[in-house]
């Protein structure tokens, strides 16, 4: 809101602003759930990863895409991932080992998405370069790992993990 008090090329609608607010409240109240049966550090660092990588490839996919522009029909692809982590922490009740495979099945389909970009040439209209391509994935796809890690860790050290 701030922003579009000083530029033109910030413009949110109400729509926007409620998406917005619904993308940071859902997070939030997510992160307090999955967490609140446990003290463990690990596990809320695993969780917070999880969650703010899940957030930050929605918002960036329908701020500005991620392939091309956000009105690039390509990018609801990575809407497949976000809502396989959904599925998949659900399944996992949000255990650590659950979690653990869903964040490295999240970062394997990130990575089968950057190459059906990639082959299928859908980066090219509108134009992103290859570099760009493989860059945002490859940091989408290091935090879904570190995410992962980090479950793996906790699953390890700790047999007392969180469920919703």
């Amino acid at each position: 809101m701030i922003a579009m008090q000083f530029t033109d090329e910030v413009v949110w609608t109400l729509s926007d602003f409620i998406l917005a607010g619904t993308l940071l409240f859902g997070t939030g109240l997510t992160y307090k759930l999955a967490t609140r049966n446990t003290g463990e550090i690990i596990y809320r660092i695993a969780i917070g990863f999880a969650l703010f990588t899940g957030l930050f490839l929605i918002w960036v996919n329908l701020a500005v895409g991620i392939i091309g522009s956000e009105d690039n029909p390509v990018n609801l692809l990575y809407f497949g991932v976000f809502f396989l982590g959904i599925i998949g922490a659900l399944i996992a009740r949000f255990q650590s080992q659950g979690m653990e495979l869903t964040m490295f099945a999240m970062a394997l389909t990130q990575a089968l998405v950057t190459v059906i970009v990639l082959i299928g040439g859908f980066y090219q209209s509108p134009p992103s370069t290859v570099f760009h391509i493989i860059s945002v994935n490859g940091f989408f796809i290091t935090l879904y790992i570190l995410s992962a890690l980090l479950f793996r860790y906790d699953a390890k050290g700790n047999k007392s993990t969180s469920t919703i």
